[in-house]
């Protein structure tokens, strides 16, 4: 996993969403051409054929956007839903072995009125160096037969519309948690591959993982109350994080906590192995607090609770 990095902004409007503020780049130029060199090139950016102003990559593409793939209303006021505006493109946050993470700024022209979002661009198979296990998928069905025989064969066809099935389902999973008062940023919107959803961090670089944090034994006891209570609040859902680790949790300028990386979410009701990606769950980031110093029985605890929901 690298290191985030981002350009910074140019514009002369206000960004709004701005979390956590770390002076300085620590990266270099060739650090910043190496990880240009990583982004995700084969999505399509196209909106309005026309150019878009101001030197934008694209029209924002919110309005092609059925309003089932826009996110839960009421919107927050930081969401801009102007036909006009545009997007630009600011740079990398964060390469992965299945999608990479943009950093986009939608901005209405002339107008004093901007905001940056994290854009997740799921790739196909041809250019992933991943594939999720079949266990995460069960009781995941495909209704249309057409779309069933295009991911059988695994066509060009079927390779986009698996694509695209994890950025609705990571979507969806982000839209579930958001009206059940999980922490998690909020979904704007998918489009295709791509998925826009809030941006944690600020112009400069965005929240760190839990992993990346300075932690001591207070600071782990108080992290892990938040992780606790979320797990709890998911599991009451009927559902676990899938793949839960110190790795997929970010931590605001609040010391705040947001689950992130949700497309493999499990239903432990219709998945025959939902109870054991629940248990997983919690061992797996049990074990990481209790190596920073939580006590063992705290983690108990939380499984007893979480258990007694389901």
């Amino acid at each position: 996993m690298t290191q985030p990095i981002i350009a910074p902004h140019t514009g002369d409007t206000p960004l709004k969403k701005t979390r956590r503020s770390t002076p300085g780049d620590p990266f270099s130029a060739a650090e910043h051409a190496h990880y240009e060199s990583l982004r995700t090139t084969d999505i399509a950016l196209e909106g309005d054929p026309d150019l878009p102003p101001d030197g934008a990559q694209r029209w924002s593409t919110w309005a092609d956007t059925p309003p089932m793939q826009r996110g839960p209303e009421p919107l927050p006021d930081w969401v801009i839903t102007a036909t006009g505006a545009v997007d630009h493109e600011l740079g990398v946050l964060k390469t992965g072995k299945e999608a990479d993470v943009h950093l986009i700024e939608r901005a209405i022209p002339h107008a004093n009125d901007s905001t940056l979002m994290a854009s997740k661009r799921y790739r196909t198979s041809d250019h992933s160096l991943f594939h999720r296990s079949n266990d995460y998928t069960v009781a995941r069905g495909v209704k249309k037969s057409r779309e069933k025989r295009a991911l059988e064969r695994k066509s060009r066809f079927g390779r986009e519309l698996a694509a695209g099935r994890w950025a609705n389902a990571e979507f969806a999973a982000l839209c579930l948690c958001y009206e059940e008062g999980i922490a998690v940023p909020y979904p704007v919107q998918v489009h295709g591959r791509e998925l826009i959803m809030e941006y944690i961090g600020d112009e400069r670089q965005c929240a760190p993982r839990l992993a990346d944090l300075a932690m001591t034994p207070e600071r782990a006891e108080a992290l892990w109350e938040q992780v606790d209570d979320n797990v709890e609040l998911l599991a009451h859902t009927g559902y676990a994080h899938g793949d839960l680790s110190a790795y997929n949790i970010v931590v605001d300028e609040n010391d705040d906590i947001l689950f992130v990386d949700l497309p493999q979410i499990v239903d432990v009701y219709a998945n025959p192995k939902g109870f054991e990606f629940l248990n997983r769950d919690i061992d797996n980031i049990g074990r990481w607090f209790i190596s920073k110093g939580l006590d063992p029985e705290a983690v108990e605890e939380c499984r007893a609770r979480v258990m007694a929901v389901v």
